[in-house]
């Protein structure tokens, strides 16, 4: 058989993806390990004792936002990422604003701050958990995004998995602010982040191996 015959015999069998057939493979995997991280947060660490009072705070907002914003463009761009040849530059781009935007408000806070309280505004009481606690609780969505991404058909693999990977992380720091009660954006900056790059290197050296075509 000759090669354009062969062509015309297997596209003849092909049939349309579904639309938002992508993004719901992603939503089954990442939800799935979203609950669990949930899950996990209530049964062993419980949610911060004063948060009805925090949420009328720009503090907890603020943690709150930062790390849903990086967590749904991280996870815009896995999506795209997990077609083949496609791009996301403009979810790296909000990525980049969103952490540049802290980092402008960091440096506003320890800008006012005497310079006895700029240190305690940094490492917080909790530096030494915190990036920790919020790599377990990205295990799970960890696990259910890359069982997602198995099923999907990344060309940059390790690209796709470093996002990925972030995007977990990230969602993870998200899940852990409900129970974490810092207040600075020099240490949320700082160590929230370093958090959610650890989980997105991780996804980078996995995807090596669990993304191979």
């Amino acid at each position: 058989m000759k090669t354009d015959e062969l062509i015309e015999n297997l596209s003849e069998t092909l049939e349309p993806v579904p639309r938002h057939w992508v993004l719901r493979q992603l939503l089954e995997g990442v939800g799935a390990g979203a609950l669990v991280s949930f899950l996990i947060l209530w049964v062993s660490m419980g949610f911060r004792p004063d948060l009805a009072t925090a949420i009328h705070t720009s503090a907890y907002w603020m943690k709150f936002f930062y790390t849903l914003a990086l967590a749904l463009l991280g996870f815009w761009a896995t999506e795209r990422l997990a077609r083949p040849s496609s791009k996301a530059g403009w979810a790296f781009l909000g990525i980049a604003l969103v952490i540049f935007a802290l980092t402008v408000l960091s440096g506003m806070q320890l800008m006012h701050a005497p310079a006895a309280a700029r240190m305690p505004m940094i490492m917080g009481h909790s530096s030494r958990v915190c990036p920790w606690l919020i790599i377990g609780l990205s295990v799970p969505i960890f696990a259910g995004t890359f069982w997602s991404l198995q099923k999907l058909a990344p060309t940059r693999t390790v690209l796709a998995g470093t996002v990925a990977g972030f995007a977990s992380g990230a969602l993870g720091a998200w899940i852990y602010a409900f129970r974490c009660d810092e207040t600075t954006a020099p240490f949320l900056l700082i160590f929230f982040t370093l958090g959610m790059a650890v989980v997105g290197l991780a996804g980078g050296l996995v995807a090596r191996r669990v993304l191979r075509w």
